[in-house]
């Protein structure tokens, strides 16, 4: 019978805590988490991965990249028999080494009524893939604070820049938002995901 993991996975080295509380069937594939980890931090999945399970790595191949002797798509959850508390890690992007640690929190009975996987609860922005990994995005959100935005804006406008400063102003857009989380968003995205509809990968490029 098909069981429902309740996983905390949140980002390493960050503080505070960027996290995701998700709801997820113990039939989905490595394949299916990663690309559900992807989804709720709001990553186009641009860079390679591989998760660390019991010892052994796991992920998507890819030529020119990593490759791995398990089919990410056969290997299921259920297949590691995991334990209430126990902990694995993703990571994503090894430029940046982005380390994002899982734990089972919960193992429920499924709820027929709900599509998986969904996400519950959230915290903070997922950061920008590529903005250098956990310490500079957080001196990134030191730089752009609500003060520096407002007086940089404030320049902006006295120097009549606002047109031709589009591109610093779609940062500032971010940088305003970084400690909300749009769980709406993100569970529109793995609705998509769970009806095999790709404009999830789209639409976040977009954001």
């Amino acid at each position: 019978m098909v069981e429902i993991y309740q996983i905390k996975a949140w980002i390493r080295k960050i503080s505070p805590i960027i996290y995701r509380r998700i709801l997820l069937p113990d039939t989905f594939s490595l394949a299916d988490l990663h690309h559900t980890l992807q989804i709720i931090f709001g990553w186009p999945d641009t860079y390679l991965h591989q998760f660390k399970i019991h010892g052994k790595r796991y992920g998507i191949s890819k030529p020119g990249g990593m490759w791995f002797s398990d089919s990410p798509k056969e290997v299921q959850l259920k297949s590691f028999g995991f334990r209430l508390k126990e902990r694995f890690l993703y990571e994503y992007n090894f430029f940046d080494q982005w380390e994002i640690e899982i734990r089972i929190e919960k193992i429920l009975p499924i709820d027929t009524k709900k599509t998986y996987p969904i996400c519950i609860e959230g915290r903070g922005s997922g950061p920008p893939e590529d903005c250098g990994g956990p310490w500079a995005f957080m001196e990134l959100k030191d730089k752009y604070s609500p003060w520096h935005i407002e007086a940089r804006l404030l320049e902006m406008i006295v120097e009549d820049e606002l047109e031709c400063r589009s591109e610093e102003i779609d940062k500032f857009k971010y940088w305003l938002q970084a400690d909300k989380f749009d769980r709406k968003r993100a569970n529109c995205w793995l609705m998509q995901y769970s009806q095999g509809i790709d404009d999830w990968m789209w639409e976040i490029e977009e954001v």
